[in-house]
This record gives structure tokens, C-alpha cells and sequence, in this order.
């Protein structure tokens, strides 16, 4: 076995209806903390889900302010608009609701609002956060990052690229898991974020350097839920158990990737959402059955073990196996309707050209993969899922 390391939020909470007693849970954590900047988006905001947690917040006496300029991917410019409403605000907690986009503007937030903070161009990469942040809370609203449990956070920095922010500050304090706050979420958007929370199980139980005997446990036990639940949440969005399931198994996920970084699946998928703006869950979608393909010759034996918990049936070799996990992910994502092929999203045969080149980009990633990816071979990746 090898040496590992592993990190993780200290306090997690899974509780249908704990958002309409958050300021219960935050302030049992929190005892001195006054000023909320609760962090969310607009589109989040129009369903009203915001105001229990809000009213919530009010009644365990905290002063409390909502942000809610958060959009997917978001650029630096939204990141530095929130960290100046902060300080504004004189903020002392943040608390992100909302998809992966408005958590990670709330982790940014948390680091760059105290005093002195560094500047934002600064703690891009690994490790370069310096200091304290601000206490911060999570409460997804979406059972599919798992952002709520990683220390990363992605910035649009230009027209198509990314740059990740990924540090120990970036952990939450506590995280909430409260499944009311999905039931209106389209089915579409369930799917693609259902399946990239298998994604991250998938390639955090697959990865070269850092998979370890916790990760592996987290991506299973992810991995069961999140096949057991998928299509039920997707047919029947009303179902509170269901979804709560769901969002348990992609907090899980998010443990695992946070210490098992994902891989070829996201380096592919990257280039799909930058540059046609394609949501980040179903870009990779697009791209998983071809990568597992790809990968399995290096990662048969793995897949296999794995395919024993999506596809309990599945029998034979290990390739076999391997390739039964592969038909799974691709059959489930056409029961669900969502789009399966690049063509469906706008993306031209002449586009996989300037994918492939952008994808090799992706090298922190790239070196996670069980098997080394060429330039050819993401192009050939791409050529199969058009």
C-alpha cells in the first residue's frame, strides 16, 4: 500500500429540510460570526428556495446580505465583483447556495475578502493561497460537483481558458446536504450532473497517483448510489429520498476526486465547455464511454471491479466487464435524453482539430490518467463521441 495523505470538510450535515433551519447549523458552529454573504445565481434565486435558508439565517440573529451575480464558469470579473460586495458588506461568513459555479465564487470569496488578501492572479495553481479566510459554509443545490467537499475552484480567465485555484483554504468549514432544494431542477440538468458525480467516482477510483484505500471506499460507495438513484430522480424529480441519495453520493465523489484528482475525462470534457459553452456534467458525459474505451488496456481490471456495482449482471473477463461499465454509462445517459454526441451540441468535424490541441493543455489532468493520452489519441476520442 501505498503512502497517502487525505483531507476533507470537518463537519458534514445530511438532513432533508436542513436548509430551512441553516442559521441553526450555522450558528452552533459559528457562535461569534454576524454578517452572511449568502452566495448564489439568478436563476437559482427566481425559484425562492433562497428565502428559508435566508429567513433562517435572520432568525439565529446573523445580518444577512445575497449575492446572486454567480454565472456558470464564472469569469474573474464576476469573482472580483463578489470579493468588493463582501467587503462592502464587511462580511464575516460566506455561504455559497448553489451549483459548482456560485461554490467555488464562495470558497474565492472566503480567501480574498479578509484583509491583506492576496490578488486573485496570484493563487492560481497549487498551493498558492497564504493565510486565513473567512469561515465558509457550503449548500449545494445540484447532485453533481461535489464542490461543496474540494479545495478546487475554477476561474474563466479569457474568451475559452480556465485557470483552477486549488489550496487547503479552499475546504469548507461545514457543508449542508438538504435535497428540497433540487426538486426543481430540469431533468436534463439532473442527468448531466448525476453523471459527472460518476465521473469524478469513476476517475478518482482510476487514478495514477493518488488513489488510495479512503478514496477507493468514497468512490464506491458513490458509485452505488448514484446508479441506484439516477434514473429515478430523472423520472421522478419529486422523490426527496431519491435525491437525497443523490446528492449523499456526490458529496462522496467530491471526497474522493478531492484527494484522487480526476483525469482524462475532465481534460477532454474541458475544452467542450470553454469554448462552445457546453455545461461542464454533460461535456463530460459526451466523452466518458470513449475515454473508458480508451483507457480500458490500462484500466480493465479497475473498470471491471467497478462495473460489479453499476452493472451487478455484468459476467465474463475483465474486458468484458470493463466494456459492460462502458455501455452502462452510455445507456444511461440515453435514457435520461440528454445529448450523447458532439454533434448534437453544435460541434463541427472541422472543431476537433483545435479540441484535441486545447485538451493536451489540460496536463495536471493528463497525468492523472491510467494511461498516457497523445495529441492523436484525444483526436481520436473526439472522433468517436461525434
Amino acid at each position: 500500500m501505498n503512502d497517502f495523505a487525505f483531507s476533507t470538510v470537518a463537519h458534514l450535515v445530511s438532513e432533508l429540510g436542513a436548509a430551512r433551519n441553516l442559521g441553526a447549523h450555522v450558528r452552533n458552529r459559528f457562535p461569534s460570526a454576524n454578517r452572511a454573504l449568502l452566495v448564489t445565481d439568478p436563476g437559482f434565486l427566481r425559484t425562492g428556495l433562497v428565502q428559508a435558508p435566508a429567513a433562517s439565517l435572520e432568525a439565529a440573529g446573523f445580518h444577512v446580505k445575497i449575492h446572486a451575480d454567480v454565472v456558470a464558469d464564472p469569469p474573474e470579473a464576476i469573482v472580483l465583483a463578489a470579493v468588493a460586495a463582501a467587503r462592502e458588506f464587511g462580511a464575516d461568513i460566506v455561504i455559497g447556495l448553489g451549483g459548482g459555479s456560485s461554490m467555488d465564487v464562495a470558497k474565492l470569496i472566503a480567501v480574498l475578502a479578509v484583509e491583506n488578501a492576496q490578488p486573485l492572479a496570484q493563487i492560481y495553481g497549487i498551493g498558492n493561497v497564504r493565510g486565513e479566510r473567512l469561515p465558509l459554509v457550503q449548500v449545494p443545490t445540484t447532485a453533481g460537483t461535489g464542490s461543496e467537499v474540494t479545495n478546487i475552484a475554477i476561474v474563466t480567465t479569457g474568451e475559452t481558458t480556465k485557470m483552477g485555484v486549488v489550496a487547503p483554504q479552499l475546504y469548507a468549514d461545514l457543508a449542508v446536504l438538504d435535497a428540497e432544494l433540487t426538486v426543481g431542477l430540469p431533468p436534463a440538468v439532473t442527468a448531466a450532473t448525476g453523471i459527472d458525480a460518476m465521473v469524478h467516482a469513476i476517475e478518482a477510483y482510476t487514478s495514477r497517483h493518488k488513489k488510495n484505500p479512503l478514496s477507493d471506499m468514497l468512490a464506491r460507495q458513490a458509485l452505488t448510489l448514484l446508479s441506484a438513484n439516477l434514473l429515478r430522480v430523472c423520472e421522478h424529480g419529486g422523490d426527496l429520498a431519491a435525491r437525497q441519495s443523490m446528492l449523499l453520493g456526490a458529496l462522496l465523489a467530491g471526497q474522493a476526486f478531492a484527494n484522487a484528482p480526476v483525469a482524462a475525462v475532465h481534460a477532454l470534457a474541458y475544452p467542450i465547455g470553454g469554448i462552445f459553452h457546453v455545461p461542464h456534467g454533460l461535456s463530460n458525459s459526451l466523452v466518458l464511454p470513449h475515454v473508458l474505451r480508451f483507457n480500458a488496456p490500462a484500466a480493465s481490471a479497475l473498470y471491471a471491479e467497478l462495473a460489479g456495482i453499476v452493472v451487478p449482471h455484468a459476467s465474463g473477463s475483465m474486458e468484458a466487464r470493463a466494456e459492460a461499465l462502458a455501455v452502462a454509462m452510455e445507456q444511461m445517459a440515453a435514457a435520461t435524453g440528454i445529448e450523447r454526441t458532439l454533434q448534437q451540441v453544435g460541434i463541427t468535424e472541422a472543431d476537433l482539430d483545435r479540441l484535441a490541441d486545447d485538451a493536451m493543455l489540460q496536463t495536471r489532468l493528463l497525468g492523472n490518467n491510467p494511461r498516457d493520452v497523445t495529441r492523436a489519441d484525444a483526436r481520436a476520442i473526439y472522433a468517436a463521441a461525434f
